[in-house]
């Protein structure tokens, strides 16, 4: 039996970049903050630090704003402008999801591409780092500080700068499918994939850049449902769990004595 707590087995990765968007702090359907979302969102993440996980989490800005359709079908607002504007909704989702970690118990710094020190620490790698070997769970906004980047490729560029063994892309279907599973109820959902099925059939995983810069630096992508109580904790426990993005196999639990 399973000693571990709370019944999942042990953490096989020991830093993990969470990749959480706009949605995740919303209902299905609406926009704004669910604080019912945000809380279960919180819950799993202070788990998972709890049981000695080091866990960055990107946060994105879709429930409040999105900058690439803001600035469609005219041009009140310039594109950069409109991208701005985006970043800084997600700042926004990290304050929420920070404060939710801090009524739990974990300690948490948010940190931000864009300077804002009345809210938030400004990103340097070094601190970023220091943060995380002190067990507190890094929420990381604005996403590159650039427009025309998108949180995805932020998540990949944040998962390599700090040493992440695995980004985790919270989704709210458990997986990568052939189709949209919504839609198509026969779409056939990948257990394993490499970078180069996801590039040559254009799957939607995270944006082309984004797969691109995880193959050029063989970081680990794994599309899962958050929606489902626990499956965080599971993910990282190695359960099979979601859809694998790899040239390597999917490692599994970790063996008890």
């Amino acid at each position: 039996m399973d000693s571990a707590a709370g019944g999942y087995g042990v953490p096989i990765f020991r830093r993990v970049l969470l990749k959480l968007s706009g949605e995740s702090f919303c209902r299905p359907g609406e926009g704004g903050i669910n604080v019912d979302e945000v809380s279960r969102i919180a819950r799993q993440a202070a788990r998972v630090a709890e049981r000695g996980v080091e866990l960055a989490i990107v946060v994105g800005g879709g429930n409040i704003l999105r900058g690439a359709a803001l600035s469609r079908g005219g041009h009140i607002i310039q594109e950069a402008t409109a991208h701005y504007m985006g970043m800084t909704a997600t700042v926004i989702n990290g304050l929420a999801l920070q404060d939710a970690l801090e009524s739990m118990g974990r300690e948490t710094r948010l940190l931000t591409t864009i300077r804002m020190e009345e809210v938030a620490e400004p990103f340097i790698r070094r601190r970023a780092l220091a943060h995380l070997a002190r067990g507190r769970v890094v929420v990381l906004a604005s996403g590159t500080g650039s427009p025309f980047v998108t949180t995805d490729t932020a998540a990949a560029l944040r998962g390599k700068e700090l040493g992440a063994e695995v980004l985790m892309k919270a989704t709210r279907v458990d997986g990568v499918y052939s189709a949209d599973p919504e839609k198509n109820p026969h779409a056939v959902r990948y257990e394993h994939l490499t970078y180069e099925q996801v590039l040559r059939d254009e799957l939607k995983v995270m944006d082309m850049t984004a797969i691109g810069m995880c193959m050029d630096n063989s970081l680990p992508i794994l599309v899962f449902n958050f929606k489902k109580e626990g499956n965080i904790e599971r993910a990282i426990a190695g359960e099979p769990i979601g859809t694998w993005v790899s040239n390597q196999p999917r490692p599994g639990p970790a063996r008890g004595d």
